[in-house]
């Protein structure tokens, strides 16, 4: 490697250790390693600008404000009565139902705001049912990580993935000839929290009977109009994206369109939606995430661009080429413990770079792009350094207990999950990806 590689392998890896390490925001520390970049010449501040994938941006952007109308419909506080008259007052088996209600809205909204919109309602029902508030909001907080990378709406990884890839919107469902990310995590899903009742919840069985007119909790949608409208918009969104190579247009766009639109259509009915203003939705979305993904397509694009990626692509040639299964098992193997510790968003767009470095000797890319996918999103609910909805999660749980969660707590609530979740995920993968390509 030349000078100029060495100074951006640096400024990456020191980026990188500080965001680790939160001395100080990790958006700040983003931001200062794209500037340094250009500074010191491994880039121009155009590039920078170009290496960002701006329909990604849009795509999470757009998506992100009509989930924040979503969570002021109502919807999600009547969810979680639905789940408590579902339950049947079974303490444990509510916070499966609650688990797997945040694991399907995960489908379409950002973990982190699915935490934030589930949380307020589900503690209640926690006081209620007299239920450990760390537990319950610790398996809401994996199961939104968990399912962001079913589809391609709901997290930044299947974004980075359609960025890298060219994966569309219907390639998680079916690709290649066989099932892909959503039916494989659907699958991993239901056997984990299976394993997880069984783990920890199976003994909360005794019925407890809850007046749900005193929880605290909206059991109605107070403006049946403006939840209508959310969903319907949502739902053509979905669609839009669904069909988006009919249309012609990017993702994107046809994420900013609904968005837009919703905007448009809400202000013009005024009053009779009773809608939040659009100035506060707004303020609500989380600026320093947007801020930080920008900084890392920036950031992983000047690796790309002094070669770092391809080198780095060279090395794992061999291996690839010796035993493509052995290949992919490590992949997954090492991935899995690395993003419990280091931001899993990084680490996932290095590599999908990386494995797309690989030339036509190691083939086809597609079982390794799935695999770094599912291995990223589910080791990171290992601690909260792997993924931001965790920590969102666990100051949720120390402000409702009002003292600090042990790591030794965490871990033996998170482990569990973990191991079956990527043991499970690992089988299919390698079975239905990785096995018929391998020969």
């Amino acid at each position: 490697m030349d000078a100029m590689s060495w100074i951006a392998v640096a400024i990456f890896a020191a980026t990188i250790i500080a965001v680790i390490i939160n001395v100080f925001d990790g958006t700040v520390a983003a931001l200062i390693g794209v500037v340094a970049m250009i500074w010191v010449g491994v880039m121009t501040e155009m590039e920078a600008f170009a290496m960002v994938d701006w329909n990604v941006m849009a795509i999470l952007v757009s998506v992100w404000i009509i989930a924040s109308y979503f969570g002021k419909t109502g919807i999600p506080s009547w969810l979680a009565v639905q789940a408590l008259k579902l339950s049947g007052g079974r303490a444990g088996l509510l916070v499966i139902i609650l688990a797997t209600l945040a694991g399907v809205i995960s489908l379409f909204v950002d973990n982190v705001v699915v935490i934030l919109m589930m949380a307020p309602v589900a503690l209640p029902l926690a006081r209620a049912l007299k239920i450990p508030v760390t537990p319950l909001i610790l398996m809401i907080g994996f199961a939104s990580n968990f399912m962001g990378s079913a589809m391609l709406l709901g997290d930044l990884p299947p974004q980075m993935l359609h960025s890298v890839a060219g994966a569309e919107f219907m390639d998680f469902f079916y690709h290649s000839g066989r099932m892909s990310s959503f039916p494989i995590l659907m699958i991993t899903f239901a056997i984990t929290l299976g394993a997880m009742y069984i783990y920890g919840f199976r003994s909360h069985r005794r019925r407890t009977e809850v007046d749900i007119a005193n929880l605290g909790v909206e059991a109605r949608i107070p403006n049946p109009l403006f939840a209508t409208i959310v969903v319907a918009w949502f739902l053509m969104t979905v669609l839009g994206m669904a069909f988006r190579q009919v249309l012609g247009v990017q993702l994107g766009f046809i994420a900013m369109t609904g968005a837009i639109s919703l905007v448009l259509l809400l202000e013009l009915l005024g009053e009779r939606t009773n809608a939040p203003d659009f100035e506060e939705v707004l303020t609500e979305l989380d600026w320093r995430a947007v801020f930080f993904y920008i900084a890392l397509f920036a950031l992983v694009g000047s690796l790309e661009k002094v070669h770092i990626l391809e080198m780095l692509a060279d090395r794992f040639r061999p291996l690839f080429e010796q035993s493509y299964m052995l290949g992919a098992s490590l992949l997954y193997w090492v991935t899995v413990p690395i993003v419990g510790i280091v931001e899993h968003d990084a680490y996932i767009l290095t590599f999908l770079h990386t494995i797309k470095d690989l030339d036509n000797n190691v083939s086809p890319h597609w079982p390794l792009w799935w695999m770094l996918l599912w291995a990223g999103t589910l080791g990171s609910n290992l601690t909260v350094a792997g993924a931001p909805a965790l920590y969102a999660a666990l100051n949720i749980c120390q402000g409702e207990e009002e003292r600090k969660i042990s790591l030794r707590e965490f871990l033996s609530w998170s482990i569990p999950f973990v191991v079956v979740s990527t043991i499970v995920c690992y089988l299919l993968g390698m079975v239905i990806w990785v096995i018929p390509f391998a020969g």
